[in-house]
């Protein structure tokens, strides 16, 4: 569904971001999926890059992502940036009641989704401080795998999460659900969401969280 008429064609975005946020990798699979070039900036949160005075000029917040946006403003939070980059798209409709579905969406993957996959995931994969079995690991897992079975039941007989094509509630959704196993979780028992992850995959612009040359 990339879009050669979408509003911000042939403008400049600029991402700030990090190499494996998911937060982040929302916004690259946004612009890839709907024909947009991004700039990267990529910043190190080891090096301390997120801390100096020259990032909360960026984003006062100090994270990412961070999209700087035609207007010349450093817009922050992935949801927002989402909207902003689907507004007078079909990526976030017309339609009052699938406008609010798509909202309803981006704050079930703040609330009950995101940090329950993006904790554990976090602790074990990328900073190897947290076992597997950890109790805190297996808490955050009870947390996601309710999320997960809510996200399958919605799931079932359809393709996407709002309406009949793909939203920025399925770009909000992916990343942190497509990575679950690095947190620990086996999300092979639900096999609507299986299917969901495999035709976000296939979309025509579809940009993995790493790129190789």
């Amino acid at each position: 569904m990339a879009l050669t008429s979408h509003p911000l064609a042939g403008k400049p975005l600029e991402l700030a971001d990090t190499l494996r946020s998911g937060n982040a990798w929302k916004i690259r699979l946004a612009c890839g999926l709907m024909g947009l070039p991004l700039t990267r900036r990529t910043f190190d949160i080891v090096k301390g890059d997120l801390e100096t005075d020259a990032f909360a000029r960026i984003n006062p917040w100090r994270q990412v992502p961070a999209l700087l946006t035609p207007e010349g403003e450093w817009l922050a939070e992935s949801q927002a940036i989402l909207w902003y980059l689907a507004e007078g798209t079909p990526w976030l409709p017309g339609d009052r009641l699938a406008r609010a579905q798509v909202c309803s969406w981006l704050s079930f993957e703040q609330t009950q989704h995101m940090h329950a996959f993006a904790q554990p995931r976090l602790l074990i994969h990328l900073r190897q401080t947290a076992r597997v079995d950890d109790p805190a690991m297996v808490a955050w897992r009870a947390i996601g795998m309710k999320a997960a079975a809510w996200m399958d039941a919605h799931l079932a007989g359809r393709h996407y999460l709002v309406g009949r094509a793909p939203t920025i509630a399925d770009v909000a959704l992916y990343p942190y659900t497509s990575m679950a196993a690095e947190g620990g979780y086996d999300l092979s028992a639900f096999a609507n969401i299986t299917a969901w992850l495999a035709r976000m995959r296939a979309l025509p612009g579809f940009t993995p969280l790493m790129e190789t040359a």
